[in-house]
């Protein structure tokens, strides 16, 4: 008998719904259904509150050929909250824009100077930049809070999100002539295509 038959057996035995068993365990009802249609295993330690809630040894509940595809998926489970913290901080990383001296001051102004120094540039273009580097700031910030719950669709919108952005913002700084500003976000946007092309090998 698989894994998922005998976590539905046993919590059919106890009377309980998946909503019951998944308080007692401490998880989401989703992972409890997701366990049950055989669409994944749960992590350690949720297997051993499984084993000392049902009273049965993790022998008896799975067999060695899935603990280790539980493991798998465990690691690959971990390694995607890594890289999806690590995208998401990179985009709060382009707030350094608001700060640091890297943007022109038009033709009669060589100089570089922080965006709020800006004086030879139209101001809907100023307001545009400060748009862009806000709205991507907050996307990675969201993509934290987020990374916080069990919402795997959630934390790959927001990478989507983040991508769409740092695309954007490098494409609108190199058009406006802002090449330093434009090679910071060009250099985020490469970090995070490696780092999803790293996850995509990895699954």
């Amino acid at each position: 008998m698989e894994f998922n038959e005998k976590l539905q057996e046993l919590r059919k035995a106890r009377s309980l719904t998946q909503e019951e068993l998944a308080e007692a365990l401490f998880v989401s009802r989703t992972a409890i259904s997701k366990w049950e249609s055989g669409r994944g295993y749960p992590n350690l330690d949720s297997l051993k509150e499984i084993s000392r809630f049902f009273s049965v040894s993790i022998d008896e509940l799975i067999c060695t050929e899935e603990i280790i595809s539980a493991a798998e998926d465990e690691k690959k489970e971990c390694v995607d909250k890594y890289i999806s913290l690590i995208c998401n901080m990179l985009d709060i990383f382009l707030g350094l824009l608001l700060f640091l001296p890297v943007f022109g001051n038009g033709a009669d102004h060589p100089a570089s100077v922080s965006i709020y120094a800006i004086t030879g540039l139209s101001a809907w273009i100023k307001d545009l930049f400060f748009a862009l580097i806000g709205v991507t700031v907050l996307n990675g910030i969201c993509g934290v809070v987020i990374s916080r719950f069990d919402q795997p669709l959630w934390n790959r919108h927001r990478i989507v999100t983040g991508m769409v952005l740092s695309i954007a913002g490098a494409a609108v700084f190199i058009l406006t002539r802002q090449p330093y500003a434009g090679m910071i976000c060009l250099t985020l946007l490469v970090l995070k295509g490696l780092l999803l092309v790293r996850r995509k090998g990895i699954f």
